[in-house]
C-alpha cells in the first residue's frame, strides 16, 4: 500500500491541474484537439491526475481517464503505483476469463495495440469453446453462445483506452452508417484499399492514428459471418445487457 503525503503543488503543478480540469470538462472533439498539448505538460500532470482520481477511481464511462492512465503508465514508477493500487487492472471488469481480460487491459494500458489485438483473438477463441481453440479460429455459429457480459468487457476496454475510437460498438456504428454494406465498411476501417485486403500485420496501423474502428481485427478470409455475428450480438447491440 502506498503511504505518505502527496507533494505540495508547485506553480507549474497548479497550471497542470487547471489544464487537466479544463480537459476533463471539455467535449470529446475538444479533448482530442487538446490532448497533445496536455500530455506535453509531462511529469507535472502526475499528481494532479492522482488527485483527480481520488478514492473512487477512474470513471469507466469516460475515455479521457483511459488516456490519463496511459500517460501515467509511461513512467515506470507511476506504472508500479497503478499496479499496486489496482493489481487486476485499473477498471474492474466482470468476465468469465479474468486472467485474459487482465492481460488485455494491461496491453491496452501500455498502448501495445498489436499485442492487445492478439490477446483479443485468443480471448474470443477461449470464449467460443475448445473447438475454436483447437482449430485456431472461431466459427460464426460459436459467437451467439458467448455471454453478453464477456463481449461487453472486451469492447469496454478497447473503447476506454482508445479515446473512444476502437471496439466492436464503434465498428457496429460505422457498419450501420454504411447501411450494413460490408464493402463500404472495409475501406472505412482501413481493412481494404482499392479492393485489396490490408496485409497482416505490417500494413495495419498499431497506433491511435488509424481510422476509427480499425481495431480490434476480425479475420475476413473465411467470409463476413463471424463479423456479422459479433456486430449483431446482444453484448454489442446492447439488448443483452442490464445496466
Amino acid at each position: 500500500m502506498l503511504t505518505g503525503p502527496s507533494p505540495a503543488p508547485t506553480a507549474s503543478g497548479a497550471t497542470a491541474s487547471a489544464a487537466l480540469q479544463r480537459f476533463l470538462a471539455a467535449g470529446e472533439r475538444q479533448r482530442r484537439r487538446d490532448w497533445g498539448r496536455l500530455r506535453g505538460l509531462g511529469d507535472e500532470l502526475q499528481e494532479p491526475i492522482w488527485s483527480a482520481i481520488g478514492s473512487e477511481g477512474p470513471d469507466p464511462g469516460d475515455w479521457a481517464w483511459g488516456s490519463l492512465l496511459q500517460l501515467l503508465a509511461e513512467d515506470p514508477k507511476q506504472r508500479l503505483r497503478l499496479n499496486q493500487r489496482w493489481p487486476g487492472g485499473c477498471l474492474t471488469i466482470a468476465a468469465s476469463e479474468p486472467a485474459l481480460v487482465a492481460e488485455l487491459q494491461q496491453a491496452l494500458l501500455l498502448q501495445q495495440w498489436e499485442e492487445a489485438d492478439r490477446i483479443t483473438s485468443a480471448l474470443l477463441r477461449r470464449l467460443a469453446g475448445p473447438g475454436a481453440e483447437h482449430r485456431g479460429y472461431v466459427y460464426f455459429s460459436e459467437v451467439a453462445p458467448i455471454a453478453p457480459a464477456d463481449l461487453d468487457a472486451i469492447d469496454r476496454l478497447w473503447w476506454f483506452y482508445s479515446q473512444g475510437r476502437y471496439g466492436f460498438r464503434v465498428q457496429r456504428r460505422l457498419w450501420l452508417q454504411c447501411d450494413q454494406r460490408w464493402e463500404r465498411l472495409w475501406p472505412l476501417l482501413g481493412w481494404k484499399t482499392e479492393g485489396v485486403w490490408t496485409r497482416y500485420p505490417r500494413a495495419f496501423t498499431w497506433t491511435l492514428e488509424a481510422p476509427e474502428g480499425h481495431l480490434p481485427l476480425v479475420n475476413q478470409l473465411r467470409g463476413v459471418r463471424v463479423m456479422d455475428a459479433l456486430l449483431r450480438h446482444p453484448g454489442i447491440d446492447g439488448s443483452g445487457l442490464s445496466r
